[in-house]
C-alpha cells in the first residue's frame, strides 16, 4: 500500500509506560487509604485517560467525583516524579523508526495522555525521531475513541487517509482508528490481546515492530 504517514499512539505502542503509571497511581491510592493493584492488571486499566484509571482502580464505594479528582491529582502529583523511571520504548521500536525515517514516512503521535505529559516524555525517550504532530489530550483534541481528534490531526497534516495508517495497542485505539475510516494496526506487544483488537476493528495486528515494514511493503 502507499503510506505517507503514520500516527501512533503512545503507551503500550512506542513505550512501555506500564511500570510507571502502575507505581504513580498505586501511589495515589496508598496515600488516601486505598488497596493497591498489581501492575500487569494496569494493563486493563489504562488507555482512556487518567479519570477513567482513578474510576476503573478505586473501590466501587469510593468513586464520587470528589474521591475521583482528588485521586487524579494525586496520581499525577506521583506520575510527575515517577514517569521516566522505568517508561521505555519497546524493543524492535528504535529499529523501526530509523527505518520509516529512512523511508520519509511522516510521523505523529496521539496519545491519551493529557497534552503536556505526551510532549514531554516524547521531547525525552523518542528525540531521536522527527515527530511532527504530537497531541495528547486537551481542550481541543479530545480523548479518544472520539474519532473527532485524528480526524484534526489528519486534516492538519494534510494526508489522504487512504495513505495512513494509525497504530495501536487497545480497542480503544482500534475504534479511534476504524471511526475516522483509517487502517488500523493492532499491537501485539502493548496492553491488550489480539482478540480485542480483531473485534475492535484492527485491519491488521503485529507481533513485532518490523513487521509494519511488511504491512507497508503489500500492494
Amino acid at each position: 500500500m502507499k503510506c505517507e504517514a503514520i500516527i501512533f499512539d503512545l503507551d503500550g505502542t512506542l513505550l512501555n509506560t506500564l511500570d510507571d503509571l502502575a507505581d504513580a497511581n498505586n501511589q495515589a491510592l496508598t496515600e488516601m487509604g486505598f488497596p493497591t493493584h498489581p501492575v500487569e492488571s494496569y494493563k486493563y486499566h489504562i488507555g482512556n485517560g487518567v479519570r477513567l484509571l482513578l474510576e476503573r482502580t478505586l473501590p466501587e464505594d469510593s468513586r464520587d467525583d470528589a474521591m475521583v479528582e482528588k485521586g487524579v491529582a494525586m496520581m499525577k502529583a506521583a506520575y510527575d516524579k515517577c514517569w521516566a523511571n522505568k517508561t521505555r520504548p519497546y524493543e524492535g521500536i528504535a529499529e523501526m523508526l530509523d527505518e520509516l525515517t529512512r523511508r520519509g514516512v511522516r510521523m505523529a503521535i496521539l496519545s491519551n495522555k493529557p497534552h503536556e505529559y505526551t510532549q514531554v516524555i516524547v521531547d525525552k525517550l523518542l528525540a531521536n525521531w522527527n515527530f511532527e504532530e504530537v497531541w495528547g489530550v486537551s481542550d481541543t483534541t479530545p480523548p479518544k475513541p472520539d474519532p473527532a481528534g485524528i480526524s484534526s490531526l489528519v486534516e492538519k497534516m494534510g494526508v489522504a487517509k487512504e495513505n495512513l495508517l494509525y497504530l495501536g495497542d487497545t480497542a480503544t485505539d482500534m475504534e479511534t482508528a476504524t471511526g475516522a475510516d483509517i487502517f488500523a494496526v493492532g499491537v501485539l506487544w502493548g496492553f491488550r490481546e489480539a482478540d480485542e483488537l480483531t473485534q475492535s476493528g484492527a485491519n491488521v495486528l503485529l507481533s513485532k515492530p518490523a513487521e509494519l515494514l511488511d504491512v507497508m511493503d503489500k500492494d
